[in-house]
């Protein structure tokens, strides 16, 4: 890290001015974000509102992530939520911003030219925020989105994609692979368990891109309405995956109030991971490929899956008195150790998901 300012040396209203470099001007001159409508809200689309809280040694840490890679992911996690519940136009996003009095100027400012790369590269603008001291870094961001249409009527959902919006029947769809974040957090983690497994220089570059870079799925969404097929109400089932592919099917069987019954051998795993032992586990359980897991009705997945070259069906919610169990297509009960990253679970001979201040993970 290059020698610089730190925040002691700064001063509160001398980072908060530096920090509205990156927004639009006099937009953090005020105690809060004002927001410029065309219309009223219910006649452009529902805005969404969303926070996520990324927390140093559990999120990023500086051996796995540079500073502008941080602001990104934070960036790409707040716009996957957006995403996940149907939005096609990011608003724009604030960013409460809490660092130790030693931390360089730099590592901030890089921060926030990633946040702002991903915003010129997805929508939205920097809308403002807060900062304070404290013992760990930590960034809390709000972002705000619209659906697409106009608002609809109450106990309706046109435009929007919820977890308890699944049927029996529906087929359940990843938008993309899932495995390779925590691959490349491994391989950035120089982790001992893949002295038997060395990838190729594609396959290496895309796990590490996968975990520094995120791509937010917004133009799923987009996919999902143009597909949607002729007279067919609008209903549509799903979250993003940032805790695991388990874990989000998990989630919307149960506010779907049902199960689901997955095809393990049509798991949406990368090919190139094949060969790599804890491939299975990884696409189950990794977590941070922020992909969308869908539930549609099987017209409709067909035809995103026609449209959508890297989305893949493998399986479908099913009734049942025990929604919690989850099964594979023999029947066989999976495993509740594969659902991801849990935050407060006690840590078990594994560690979690999340923890970067050490090589750990699920093998």
């Amino acid at each position: 890290m290059a020698e610089g300012p730190r925040l002691c040396d700064l001063g509160e209203w001398e980072l908060i001015r530096r920090l509205g470099a990156f927004a639009p001007a006099g937009q953090f001159h005020d105690d809060a974000a004002l927001v410029p409508l065309d219309a009223p809200v219910g006649a452009t689309g529902s805005l969404v509102v969303n926070t996520d809280v990324l927390v140093e040694g559990i999120h990023f840490s500086e051996a796995t992530t540079g500073p502008e890679d941080v602001g990104w992911r934070a960036a790409a996690a707040n716009l996957s939520d957006l995403a996940a519940m149907g939005c096609t136009e990011v608003v724009g996003l604030t960013v409460g911003l809490v660092a130790p009095p030693q931390t360089p100027w730099q590592w901030v400012e890089g921060v926030y030219e990633g946040l702002g790369e991903a915003l010129r590269r997805h929508g939205g603008v920097l809308l403002g925020g807060d900062c304070s001291s404290g013992s760990q870094r930590l960034l809390a961001i709000t972002a705000l989105g619209r659906l697409p249409g106009p608002q609809p009527p109450p106990g309706q959902s046109q435009g929007a994609i919820r977890r308890c919006d699944g049927r029996p029947g529906d087929v359940l769809v990843s938008t993309g692979p899932h495995g390779l974040s925590r691959l490349g957090l491994a391989l950035l983690q120089n982790d001992p368990s893949l002295n038997a497994f060395e990838p190729d220089p594609d396959l290496r570059r895309r796990a590490i891109a996968a975990h520094r870079r995120p791509q937010p799925r917004l133009d799923v969404v987009k996919a999902v309405v143009a597909c949607r097929p002729t007279g067919m109400p609008w209903r549509v089932g799903g979250c993003d995956s940032s805790d695991g592919l388990l874990a989000a099917v998990a989630a919307i069987a149960r506010a779907s109030g049902g199960s689901a019954r997955l095809e393990g051998e049509e798991l949406p795993l990368d090919p190139a991971m094949a060969l790599l032992p804890q491939a299975r586990s990884w696409c189950l359980g990794g977590g941070e490929d922020f992909e969308l897991v869908l539930a549609l009705e099987p017209t409709w997945a067909n035809a995103l899956i026609a449209a959508l070259p890297t989305a893949r069906a493998f399986g479908v919610l099913v009734a049942t008195p025990a929604p919690e169990t989850l099964i594979w297509s023999d029947g066989t009960p999976i495993e509740t150790a594969d659902l991801g990253f849990c935050h407060f679970s006690e840590p078990n001979g594994d560690g979690p998901r999340r923890n970067e201040s050490q090589p750990t993970g699920r093998q």
